[in-house]
């Protein structure tokens, strides 16, 4: 019996997609392999830092290997980022970062690593929760009570940040943008200094983490106007989301879990599936609950789009703002 030519492609093509299968179920078998190391490109006590050591142990106990922690800070994030990038590609070296890896991609044009190309999502974590808080002293309660204040003073209602750059300046600029308003920035060496010049009058307003204005709000220094991400939080459930008050603003950049380009995607998708379980832990919610973080975890599809739309948006505000670094 004549058999068509047809066949032998197609049995061909059949045994391509088995062999294709049967590697990528050997990966998942083998992995992991050895200790998964977790670089965190800024110092040990950072947020980054309790967060990893926070979900990093319900990993180890899932894969049954040691999750190793390792701190390499420098740069705002690039010197850890840059030892992921250039590391095998095979699962075992991953990079847990904030939002200082969307921001630097978006200011910096000569990084040692192209942040799309050289990496792959693996899985977004959550987002901290930024608060925008003023004094009451200010007689503002609402957010639009503050926009209207600003447009009625251009250019004389002074907000705080921790410098260019940095999370809560984007903040920042993302309400500024928003609003359309004029407001001026002062920059501080942290979010104490800038808390400590709002309860004295002497700066306005400020978008802080939840974690160091929480005690100010609770008693009554400062008042809450809005969190600035994309539902109300559980700790503050009477404080309105800001996109809720103000159509266009997006939060900031989230912290996220990469791997280095061309890692396999059948282990992508184990580790995203594992990290969603970790975050799913009561224990763990509850821990990352006590700093107002937000667990958000994704699929590795997914968190490339976020990355992409999260580079996206930087580079607007960094392009209105000018402020695009060498």
């Amino acid at each position: 019996m004549r058999i068509p030519n047809g066949t032998t492609i197609a049995f061909a093509t059949a045994a391509g997609f088995s062999l294709v299968v049967t590697h990528a179920f050997a990966q998942l078998e083998a992995f992991p392999a050895k200790p998964v190391r977790l670089v965190v490109p800024f110092s040990a006590g950072s947020q980054t830092d309790i967060v990893s050591r926070t979900v990093g142990p319900k990993l180890a106990e899932t894969w049954g290997q040691p999750v190793v922690i390792e701190n390499r800070p420098g740069a705002s994030g690039v010197i850890g980022a840059d030892v992921v990038a250039k590391a095998t590609p095979d699962g075992h070296t991953l990079l847990l970062t904030s939002s200082s890896f969307v921001i630097g991609a978006a200011m910096h044009t000569n990084l040692p690593y192209a942040p799309l190309r050289d990496f792959a999502g693996v899985t977004q974590i959550g987002y901290t929760t930024g608060v925008l808080v003023v004094a009451p002293s200010l007689g503002i309660k609402i957010v639009k009570e503050l926009v209207a204040l600003a447009r009625e003073r251009p250019g004389k209602i002074l907000w705080g940040s921790t410098g260019v750059g940095a999370s809560t300046y984007m903040n920042g600029e993302l309400f500024r943008m928003a609003s359309d308003i004029k407001i001026t920035h002062v920059g501080f060496k942290g979010q104490p200094e800038f808390i400590i010049e709002i309860l004295a009058g002497r700066v306005h307003f400020a978008f802080a983490g939840l974690g160091p204005a929480l005690p100010f709000i609770k008693d009554g220094r400062l008042l809450a106007l809005a969190v600035g991400i994309p539902r109300r939080s559980p700790i503050l459930p009477d404080v309105p989301a800001l996109a809720e008050v103000l159509p266009g603003y997006e939060k900031d950049g989230s912290y996220a879990l990469l791997a280095p380009a061309k890692t396999p995607r059948a282990i992508l998708g184990k580790i995203s599936k594992d990290t969603a379980r970790a975050l799913d832990d009561m224990a763990v919610k509850q821990k990352l609950q006590t700093f107002g973080f937000v667990p958000a975890p994704t699929t590795p599809e997914e968190h490339d789009r976020i990355l992409r739309a999260q580079i996206e948006t930087f580079s607007k505000v960094v392009r209105v703002a000018g402020l695009r670094a060498p």
